[in-house]
Formats: C-alpha cells, structure tokens, sequence
C-alpha cells in the first residue's frame, strides 16, 4: 500500500477558504476512486494548516489519484497552496 502523511500549508486566509469550499468534494471524489483505502483531510489548531493523511492500495491507483486530482477542480484552484508530503510504502 502507499501511504502519504503530511500538510497543507496555506499563505493567508483565503487560501485556507479554498480548502474549505473545495474539500468536501475533493475529498467525496477521492474517496470514490478504485484503490483508495483512506483519505482524511483535517483542520488543525493553526487555521492556516491542514493535516493530510491518504492510504491506496498501491502505486498504480496512488498515480492514478495524483492524476485526477491535478486535473480536477481542487488541483487548479489550491495549486499555490505548499503541500509538505510523506509517501511511503507500508503493508
């Protein structure tokens, strides 16, 4: 399985509003996608910091989300936001 662990790391306010207009779908279409075994996005004490914790059942269905999301609404309209991210491999 391939794990990814981090944040999202938002400049000002209105980036952290784009996150929460925009994540109840992303996250409802992730969630919908072959291969996705777990997929959280959650605020965290800082208003501007997102905690991100996503499980696939692989590389290919992990390359397959990364795909979709850049594509999708989401990605354009939170592509300036800084992502710190962890990917790794688990069993």
């Amino acid at each position: 399985m391939i794990k990814l662990s981090g944040r999202l790391v938002c400049k000002n306010e209105d980036e952290s509003d784009l996150v929460r207009q925009h994540l109840a779908e992303h996250m409802r279409l992730t969630k919908d996608e072959a291969g996705c075994v777990s997929f959280k996005v959650t605020a965290t004490g800082d208003p501007l910091i997102w905690r991100v914790e996503e499980l696939f059942t692989n590389k290919e269905t992990f390359a397959a989300h990364q795909v979709r999301t850049k594509a999708s609404l989401w990605g354009s309209e939170t592509r300036a936001i800084v992502r710190e991210y962890e990917i790794s491999e688990v069993e």
